[in-house]
């Protein structure tokens, strides 16, 4: 592919270090995106409807437990790093990168609601030379099927004057050994000029760009990093009941079998799968198995057993305490940690969550201790009076 005037002054403004990136979605992944950004010296602006995040960016006060508000202090003060809920700035913009949710509904179909929101709310400010990357996990298909034919459609040339990348999201919170900069990033373009772009929007802050040849096969790595330990973790929590039953620790067996030097990696049970990433993101490969006609077995069972185990946690509490003669009705039961793993201050898809309300049915007296939590924030399932 030709390599335009668009194309040039672009990679030039990103390879210099002159582009002004905005990312939309100042959540868990933009966040972090922006900082290590505006520490690498772009003008980064934030952008995201809740005005709550803005006004705690542009005044530097940290909601993210593992960001620190004098991290946000130094960048806001050095002008690297702005937040706005104006999307008119997007006309400022050389690089826009969506760090959108991307849940699924309650028949377990994607809803790309959010995307396409934002897409019509940036329409009128899209200009020539701009390169959009999408961070959203979603099914494969998606860069192609739903935001190529918008961008086309509102005048531009992919490739030419206008680039599309998709580039899935890595972020772990909590880790303190991989960061933005040291995870490794995939990126697929839609043409090989999309993919140099990408390649000089991302290679400025991390360590390794993983070029793939296309968005589809970016996009279904994703998926197979969550289907790869949803599985697993599947495959654990089928064990731990049968392993009770037999007398056997899974934990003692799990450590013993670690010490293999080669195939076998440590996956553990546990109370069923949370956050943003593995309880979800394996379903859209699920959905989109349907368009050609077969059924992704494995994914959907380990669903199931994953599902299924905060059942089997309140299960074995009400157990325990017949042993004590005590019924789980008016039982006092503390639920230590609300968050979806330990140290972070997330509750998205927590099984404690859904162990809460199983124990509330039951008619279970139900207290929770987390230190990241003085009170249960509502959610789109629950909304706990505790």
């Amino acid at each position: 592919m030709k390599e335009t005037n668009s194309y040039r002054k672009l990679l030039n403004l990103l390879k210099d270090k002159k582009a002004t990136i905005g990312i939309i979605g100042m959540g868990y992944v933009g966040l972090p995106l922006a900082i290590a950004y505006a520490e690498s010296e772009f003008k980064v602006l934030g952008i995201d409807i809740d005005m709550n995040k803005i006004n705690k960016i542009n005044t530097s006060v940290s909601y993210i437990n593992h960001i620190s508000s004098e991290k946000l202090r130094t960048l806001v003060n050095s002008n690297f790093l702005k937040a706005t809920n104006n999307f008119k700035e997007v006309k400022e913009l050389d690089a826009i990168i969506l760090c959108l949710p991307t849940p699924l509904n309650k028949y377990r179909e994607p809803d790309l609601s959010f995307i396409t929101t934002t897409l019509n709310s940036i329409a009128p400010y899209l200009k020539k030379g701009q390169v959009l990357s999408l961070e959203s996990t979603t099914y494969p298909g998606t860069t192609k099927e739903e935001i190529y034919p918008f961008i086309k459609n509102n005048g531009f040339n992919i490739g030419e004057d206008f680039f599309l990348v998709y580039s899935p999201e890595r972020e772990d919170p909590g880790n303190n050994k991989f960061n933005t900069r040291n995870i490794p990033k995939v990126l697929g373009g839609l043409t090989s000029n999309c993919n140099k772009i990408g390649v000089a929007l991302y290679e400025q802050v991390v360590n390794e760009v993983i070029e793939v040849k296309d968005t589809e096969t970016a996009e279904m790595t994703k998926l197979l990093e969550n289907i790869h330990r949803a599985v697993n973790i599947g495959l654990m929590n089928e064990l731990k009941p049968l392993a009770e039953k037999m007398g056997v620790d899974l934990y003692q067996v799990i450590r013993a079998a670690s010490t293999k030097p080669f195939g076998f990696v440590p996956y553990y049970p546990g109370p069923g799968l949370g956050g943003h990433c593995i309880p979800i993101d394996p379903f859209y490969l699920t959905w989109k198995a349907r368009e050609y006609g077969m059924h992704t077995r494995f994914i959907e069972l380990a669903g199931e057993i994953n599902s299924s185990m905060p059942n089997y946690v309140v299960s074995q509490t009400s157990n325990a305490l017949n042993k004590y003669g005590k019924p789980l009705k008016n039982s006092k039961v503390l639920i230590l940690g609300i968050s979806y793993k330990k140290n972070v201050d997330d509750i998205r898809e927590s099984p404690s969550l859904d162990i809460i309300n199983l124990l509330n049915k039951k008619e279970a007296k139900v207290e929770f201790c987390d230190p990241f939590f003085e009170y249960l924030p509502k959610t789109r399932k629950f909304n706990f009076n505790l």
